[in-house]
This record gives structure tokens, sequence and C-alpha cells, in this order.
């Protein structure tokens, strides 16, 4: 497990190298967790604001992409700043994640693609996607092949997670197979889809997998600072880190990161006043992105709750802040609030975002765990392409 809260030092000069991404040499190793419904382009834009590193877009479907479904096409729009493009696709039948890779490397769509293993929602999972998929191993491995073979010259990258429950882990028969598959880097979310977000990340995990590969192995789980960074990398040897629920409410964070991998002191962190004026930056993105000030504003909500956690705002603000449709009705509820308040110091080194106290049935097709070696694609595995 990763240790426990102490003092973690700045970066020494030269005690890390830069993240290999295929051609791409990524400064500080840190990457932007793909997280659906948050690293759109509006907040890839805000995190990039604040330093450098490798930024994901959110989760799409690969047939969304083969079938052009325009809401699927709009998500995959990166701004012309963003520089490598780096894209998450997810699915379950190699024919369909092949025909989706060659469409972006025909249309010159992404620098960097990453496959999604990781994710544990049961709309997911009930279909053999995400973190169930790697469970069948030769399933997986042709779905690589597929990606890898499409890809050509543009690096493939996957994320994982440890296995689908304590008793059926699967990371390092996986990290095998996709570093023979010729993936150029592996994330590991230290943690089993039955956990979700709930008890502690593994750390140790990470270790094992980066003794074993012979490729970059990133580690995710835990990183709510960037002190939880170096400690991540010092411990387990890992190439780089992947930056999740930490940077949610805390864009900022990325400056932290490239503080601490350069070896500078951390900055001060902002008062309320520099918040809200981040929050604004941020719901501004969103509305012009969407083009519509009440969606965009709708978009913003869930992030409203991440930037004022344990701020002094009262109760009645919070709720409203939960319900915002314009600008000026975010505006008018700053305008309440005690802007000179510092940063609360009880909300540094606490998790953020999704939590769930307590480990999960994971909702997999009917007889998923019976043959490992079992390749058949479970029916309507793709049918939904209806973007993310």
């Amino acid at each position: 497990m990763n240790a426990e809260p102490r003092p973690e030092p700045p970066a020494r000069p030269g005690e890390f190298d830069p993240l290999p991404i295929g051609p791409y040499r990524i400064w500080p190793p840190v990457v932007l967790a793909p997280m659906a419904g948050v690293t759109n382009a509006p907040f890839r834009t805000l995190c990039r604001e604040y330093g450098a590193g490798l930024y994901v877009s959110e989760m799409v479907m690969s047939r969304g992409i083969v079938e052009h479904i325009p809401k699927t096409m709009a998500m995959i729009e990166f701004d012309p700043a963003e520089k490598p493009r780096s894209l998450q696709i997810y699915g379950v039948d190699p024919a369909t994640v092949g025909a989706a890779v060659r469409v972006l490397v025909a249309e010159d769509r992404a620098d960097h693609i990453d496959l999604n293993f990781g994710c544990p929602v049961p709309k997911v999972t009930r279909r053999g996607g995400g973190s169930a998929l790697p469970w069948k191993r030769v399933l997986f491995g042709r779905i690589l092949a597929a990606a890898v073979h499409a890809a050509g010259a543009v690096p493939v990258t996957i994320k994982m997670r440890i296995g689908i429950d304590d008793t059926h882990q699967t990371y390092l028969e996986a990290g095998h197979i996709a570093a023979a598959e010729g993936v150029a880097a592996v994330a590991l979310h230290a943690r089993t889809a039955a956990q979700h977000y709930s008890g502690a990340a593994d750390w140790d995990a990470i270790g094992e997998l980066t003794a074993a590969l012979d490729v970059p192995v990133l580690g995710n789980g835990d990183i709510w600072e960037a002190s939880d960074a170096l400690r991540m990398m010092r411990q387990t040897g890992c190439a780089g880190v992947v930056i999740g629920r930490g940077c949610q409410g805390r864009p900022w964070l990325f400056r932290d990161l490239v503080d601490a991998f350069d070896g500078r002191p951390q900055a001060r962190q902002p008062t309320l006043r520099e918040v809200t004026a981040v929050m604004r930056r941020h719901a501004t993105l969103l509305v012009e992105w969407v083009g519509d000030e009440g969606q965009g504003c709708r978009e913003f909500r869930k992030h409203a709750g991440w930037y004022a956690k344990r701020f002094v705002v009262g109760g009645q603000i919070r709720r409203r802040l939960g319900g915002i449709s314009s600008l000026a009705e975010l505006d008018g509820l700053v305008d309440e609030m005690d802007v000179d308040q510092p940063f609360p110091a009880d909300a540094l080194g606490q998790p953020r975002g999704r939590t769930s106290g307590q480990p999960r049935r994971v909702v997999l097709p009917h007889g998923w765990l019976d043959d490992r070696d079992d390749d058949v694609v479970p029916a309507g595995a793709d049918i939904d392409a209806s973007g993310g």
C-alpha cells in the first residue's frame, strides 16, 4: 500500500526522466487521466494553462468513430494548441477497435491513442468492456494487436486495473500481453474493478508491474498532491503518474506538479477569490465550447462543488451553485461569498470527486469468468454508438 503521508522533498536534478510515449518525451512525467464528462476540451485547456504534461481526452466509443456519429466526432476535436493530441477509445470488438484507429490515423485526428481497460461502471463491464475485458486474455490480445497494427507509427497505450476483484487479478498477465503486442506504455489504476473508488490504491502492485515489464509503467491512484506523485515514483519506480480525481476542482495541481518535478518549492494555494476566478474561466470555456450558455453552465455544475470543497460558503450557496443556469447567476453567487478566505488546509491531501465507501459486485456478461481463452465478442457489446 502507499506510504503514510510525510513531507516529500522536491525532485533532485536528474532524479526523474521524461516519460517516453512513442516519439514523444513528456515532461514532467504526468498524464491527465481520461475522465468521462470531465476531461473535455475546456478542462484540458484549463489544465494546460497551469503546466506541461500529457492531457488525455475523455473516453469515446470506437463504434462512434467508425460510424462518424456527430456527438462522438465533436468529442474528439482538439484545440490547435494541444500537442500531442491524446485520445482514449473504448471497444470490445477487435474489428471495431481496429477500424476506429484506422479512421483516427487516416483522418489525422490523434497523435497518441489510449485504450480503456479500466472503467468499472456497470454499463461498460456488463458488456465485457473496461476493467472486465483483460480477464478474457485472448480477446484482450486480439484488441491490442488490431489497434497497434492499425495505428502504425502512432503510439498506443492502455489503462487498466489490478483485475476484476481480489480473486480475479489480471494486471501482471495483461501487462505482459500488452508489451508483447507492441503497446508504448501501460498505466495501472491500482484498484480492482470491485473496489471502484473505495479503499486505498495498492501502490505495491504498480511496483510489481514496473519490475515485470520492459515498457514504461504509469501509476494511478490516490495522488492528491504533487508530493504524492513524487512519493509514488520513488516508491514504485514507475515511469510516470496519471492524475485523476486529484485535479477535479483543482486544475492548478498541474502547476504544483511542474514545480515539484522541476525541484521548486510548492506555490501558495489560491484564495477563494482566485479560485472563483478559475471557476468563471472554466464556466466560460464550457459555454463557448458547447455554444449555449444554459447547457455550458449545466455542464459546469458538478465542477462548482469540487471547486468549493471545504471553503466556507454556506449550504444555501453550495446548493445554488449546483443549479446555476447562467454566467450572471454564477457571478451573483460569487458576490455573496467571503472571497478573501485562504485555501482550506484540511482540503489538502484528501480524496476528491467520486468516492464509494464499500467494494461492490462487478456486473459481468453471463458466464464471463468461465473460460479465459474464449474470445467471442459478447452480443451487443459495441451497440451503443452515442458518443462517450
